[in-house]
């Protein structure tokens, strides 16, 4: 599995907002937009492109433009908090949509709801979920994208822990994984240490 950890500087200043438990839900969401916006460049250096004949204003140019159809599926419901980034950068980019929780007593994911474009198979696919715990909910999210047809598929995210990164690349070693931060350790909770709390929440305002 390929693993990038960014380490600019805009990247790790924003991210200290996201961990600081003072920031508000407005901070924290434009604080999320403006890491994945950084992130979204990198995840996608492997977009295929095509060559085309471009009019300029002074003569016809060999140009490039993408020849790959893009499709996001943020896990519901924090994965949606950087999805607006995303299709600013990539406007021509579907987004599918899948409902996994995690059990917090078993810590097991639950299925509830999944809706994708019909060219899902055919798409460079890109998961987003802010949190990588335990990695159950990316796992089945990949089972699933898997079972659809699908091939190319990278995962963003934008804090990890150790122990959620080595249970996806037993099971899938083929994806890419963007990350802004590998954290130290899971707690006995199952939440990322040090973390920054319930992303969910912090981008609803939900607590």
């Amino acid at each position: 599995m390929q693993i990038f950890e960014f380490n600019h500087p805009l990247i790790q200043h924003k991210l200290s907002i996201l961990r600081n438990e003072n920031t508000d839900t407005k901070l924290f969401r434009e604080s999320l937009t403006e890491i994945t916006s950084l992130m979204i460049y990198e995840a996608t250096k492997d977009l295929k492109l095509k060559l085309i004949e471009t009019k300029t204003p002074i003569t016809i140019a060999k140009t490039k433009v993408l020849d790959e159809p893009v499709t996001i599926v943020p896990i519901l419901r924090a994965g949606l908090g950087m999805v607006d980034a995303m299709l600013d950068v990539i406007p021509t980019a579907k987004v599918g949509h899948l409902g996994v929780y995690r059990d917090e007593k078993t810590f097991k994911p639950h299925y509830y709801y999944a809706k994708m474009p019909t060219n899902v198979a055919e798409s460079k696919v890109i998961i987003t979920d802010p949190m990588l715990a335990t990695g159950g909910s990316i796992i089945y999210t990949i089972d699933y994208l898997k079972k659809l047809g699908v091939k190319n598929i990278t995962v963003m995210c934008i804090i990890a822990a150790p122990e959620g990164i080595k249970n996806i690349e037993e099971k899938h070693s083929d994806i890419s994984l963007y990350v802004a931060s590998i954290d130290e350790k899971l707690n006995d909770h199952k939440y990322i240490v040090p973390g920054l709390g319930d992303a969910g929440d912090r981008i609803f305002g939900t607590k």
